[in-house]
């Protein structure tokens, strides 16, 4: 398989480029359950983060299924749960933050309502 994804490689890639090339790395595709895994791995380290700063996160089973599904793109991995979550976790809760709809000190929950992500204050 090598052979033939550097084959395909030179006839899509200029000599100059592919001599650059060092190694080539092959990946299977990750399945359903490790994105969600990985989305638990990244809200955690999310949730240390905000909470080094005085707010205390939690996320339902149905928020982490709605990240890894909208995440899930087995041709790219787990960029876009990266992605996803910048978009609309980290960017809706700044934006919270920010307004004061949630505050230091107060229990926030992370929970999918109509297909959204919401955070509710406890």
């Amino acid at each position: 398989m090598r052979g033939e994804l550097f084959e395909l490689l030179k006839q899509t890639i200029r000599p100059e480029f592919l001599n650059r090339i060092d190694e080539i790395i092959m990946f299977t595709p990750l399945s359903r359950k490790e994105i969600h895994d990985i989305v638990l791995l990244q809200f955690a380290l999310v949730a240390e983060r905000l909470k080094r700063s005085g707010y205390e996160t939690t996320i339902t089973d149905a928020a982490v299924n709605w990240i890894a599904e909208a995440g899930f793109d087995p041709q790219f991995g787990a960029r876009p749960v990266k992605r996803i979550m910048q978009k609309y976790l980290l960017n809706d809760l700044s934006k919270d933050i920010l307004a004061g709809k949630v505050t230091a000190g107060h229990p926030v929950a992370i929970d999918v309502k109509d297909d959204k992500l919401v955070f509710v204050s406890e």
